[in-house]
């Protein structure tokens, strides 16, 4: 095994999987010559040449559309789209083509593409880079999302994502990509889109995440061990499917609850996560949810985003929340 970077695992799968099946391009923004602002294809290029792994116009609404019509027609497309921030312009593709391709055409048609796009705070970019929109994605039917929190994970799932039939939007957060290293099978592999990872195991309060906030919350909860708190931590990493099995075998253990995201709190997907539990696991809560997210405002300037995201703080105390009832 090697050990690699969440960025070095991504690319590895890409070029692995790239070697595998010629059918596979990359498109976006200074994917080619740049090898990616985050240098997630870099070497692609090269090794691939230009007529699979090209530039585009910034113009991202051309990058999923022309992905479409690559992926119904037997290619295999990865599209990056350079910061997740600025998919607005691609919603129409994303939303009301990609998602609906398998629907509309009764199953004649898939639309296998995967959607890369780095997101997430605590990194100080300008507006736009740092949003984590996932749950727009998830509430159009025919999407799949995954959001991987280390570079295991982000191998395993980017080439399940790849081999998949369906549009996925495999979501990178930037916080994540150089923050460690860990060790990484030099061999292709599958994790099943839709199983979470029970990243500790407790049976005081289940704490439910993804992506950028699973390190923070899991260094939270082996501290709050010390101090006889035993926190159950699950990193869902896919929000669509969702492996919603072990979301309830947790609750029904614990019988507290409590959901982190870095997305905006109304509206988020911890909401539905919560609505979930309500359904098939009321009887089993002990305390009300609590939900630990990002404030209802657009993502802020730099000065100030320490305090607007989910911190360690914010989470303990929740936890308390949850403790005294």
């Amino acid at each position: 095994m090697a050990e690699l970077t969440m960025i070095e695992a991504i690319n590895e799968a890409m070029r692995q999987e790239m070697e595998r099946d010629s059918r596979i391009i990359v498109l976006g923004e200074d994917v080619g010559e740049n090898g990616g602002v985050f240098r997630a294809t870099d070497g692609l290029l090269e090794q691939f040449g230009d007529q699979r792994v090209f530039d585009t116009p910034l113009a991202e609404s051309g990058i999923i559309g022309t992905s479409i019509g690559l992926a119904i027609n037997g290619m295999r497309p990865i599209a990056e789209i350079q910061f997740l921030g600025f998919v607005y312009q691609a919603m129409d593709q994303l939303a009301a083509q990609a998602a609906r391709i398998r629907f509309r055409s009764a199953g004649r048609f898939s639309c296998p593409i995967v959607v890369r796009s780095p997101y997430g705070g605590g990194v100080r970019t300008p507006e736009l880079h740092s949003d984590a929109l996932e749950a727009l994605f998830t509430h159009s039917p025919g999407l799949k999302v995954v959001m991987p929190s280390n570079p295991y994970d982000a191998k395993g799932l980017l080439i399940s994502a790849i081999r998949d039939e369906d549009p996925v939007l495999f979501l990178e957060p930037m916080k994540l990509y150089r923050a460690f290293r860990m060790e990484v099978p030099e061999e292709p592999y599958t994790i099943p889109l839709g199983q979470a990872r029970v990243v500790k195991e407790g049976d005081d309060v289940t704490i439910l995440t993804w992506g950028p906030t699973v390190p923070l919350v899991a260094k939270l909860a082996a501290e709050m061990q010390t101090k006889g708190v035993n926190a159950e931590v699950i990193d869902l990493r896919c929000l669509q499917p969702l492996d919603i099995d072990t979301i309830i075998a947790s609750v029904e253990k614990t019988g507290r609850v409590m959901i982190v995201h870095e997305a905006v709190k109304t509206g988020g997907f911890g909401a539905e996560v919560a609505a979930l539990i309500s359904e098939r696991a009321l009887f089993a809560l002990s305390a009300p949810i609590v939900r630990i997210a990002g404030y209802d405002t657009p993502y802020p300037v730099p000065s100030v985003e320490d305090d607007w995201l989910p911190n360690a703080e914010r989470i303990a105390e929740g936890i308390h929340t949850l403790l005294r009832y």
